[in-house]
């Protein structure tokens, strides 16, 4: 009987390289999948991959996804910025590249299922494929796979979603990979100063009002893309006790400010809604995660428009910042997802 055939995404890193190696241990065929990208480090890390894919004896492919990647990620990152957001490449990259065209690639192959080294799970009850979280709560990235869709899962492998970390590098060492020092940066493609990267990126430095909540001239800023919200550093404005980042106003061109006590929030709007299967009967009550640190809190999601929705949380929650994904969990299990909007009160 043929062995079941595995296109596996290989990074050049530690956890794609285990992936794979457990994937070959279980009986699986298996061919590796290099997406290029537009990284000032690109050869090299192409060149860890093939490395990586010698020395587990699989063959090894290049698909070139540099033009894709700057039209569907990096300009969407800009755009962002300008317009006031925090945005999240990295469930940008997920969505369209990673899990879009080089999945797509990887299944004209003719494999029978693909692969990645991501510490998540799926789980199915016999209504499809679902997301849940990683065994390892330090390492888990459900979060930012939280814009796939159920058909996007289907026949996808995660090897790694039973596994904890350091078990990951202790197998590592097992196996003799020749794996690369350090973790991989939050975002690949940021190898400088984010100002200096969007100041290249075209996004100029216009100066604007700094102002508090109820509409005082505090001070000056060089551009609303160099903050986010939450933020205190590079405001420059000396007081008795710290301001913060609390809102953007694009339109405006201004940055409002507050005190620490001012960034925590019992409620926001979300719009933009994407459910991996069935949608919920909402009013829906879960937990909901802000950002990929964030710790899930209890909330109630209710629908407000169309495609808007509102988040009630049960506690306030800390610098709630609109253009990031505000991520659906029924106790493991990921639901959806939504992008957290600009109209919430300061």
């Amino acid at each position: 009987m043929a062995k079941p055939t595995v296109a596996i995404a290989l990074s050049g890193g530690m956890d794609s390289a285990v992936a794979a190696a457990l994937l070959l241990e279980a009986g699986y065929h298996l061919t590796a999948y290099y997406m290029e990208l537009p990284l000032t480090d690109e050869a090299e890390k192409a060149s860890q991959a093939e490395a990586m894919a010698s020395s587990l004896s699989i063959p090894f492919k290049r698909i070139d996804l540099r033009q894709d990647f700057r039209n569907q990620v990096i300009a969407y990152f800009t755009a962002s910025y300008f317009q006031g957001l925090t945005p999240n490449p990295c469930m940008r990259c997920n969505q369209h590249i990673k899990f879009g065209l080089l999945a797509q690639a990887m299944w004209r192959s003719g494999v029978d299922a693909i692969a990645t080294g991501h510490y998540v799970r799926i789980v199915d009850h016999g209504a499809g494929p679902m997301l849940a979280r990683g065994a390892d709560p330090r390492k888990d990235q459900s979060y930012f796979l939280a814009r796939l869709s159920q058909q996007q899962l289907q026949g996808v492998l995660f090897p790694l979603g039973g596994w904890h970390k350091s078990e990951v590098r202790l197998r590592a060492r097992a196996l003799g990979l020749p794996l690369p020092q350090g973790e991989s940066q939050d975002v690949c493609f940021l190898d400088q100063e984010l100002s200096t990267f969007l100041s290249a990126q075209g996004l100029s430095a216009t100066s604007g009002d700094i102002v508090s909540a109820c509409g005082k001239r505090l001070g000056c800023h060089q551009g609303i893309w160099r903050y986010t919200i939450g933020q205190r550093r590079g405001l420059g404005l000396p007081d008795s006790s710290p301001w913060y980042v609390a809102a953007i106003d694009s339109k405006k061109n201004q940055l409002i400010v507050a005190k620490q006590e001012a960034l925590l929030q019992e409620t926001c709007t979300v719009h933009s809604l994407h459910w991996i299967a069935r949608p919920p009967e909402l009013p829906w009550r879960g937990t909901i995660q802000l950002r990929s640190q964030h710790r899930a809190a209890d909330a109630t999601l209710t629908m407000s428009g169309l495609d808007t929705a509102k988040i009630h949380f049960n506690s306030p929650q800390r610098a709630i910042t609109p253009g990031q994904f505000a991520v659906f969990y029924q106790n493991d299990l990921v639901l959806g997802s939504a992008i957290i909007g600009q109209d919430n009160d300061v």
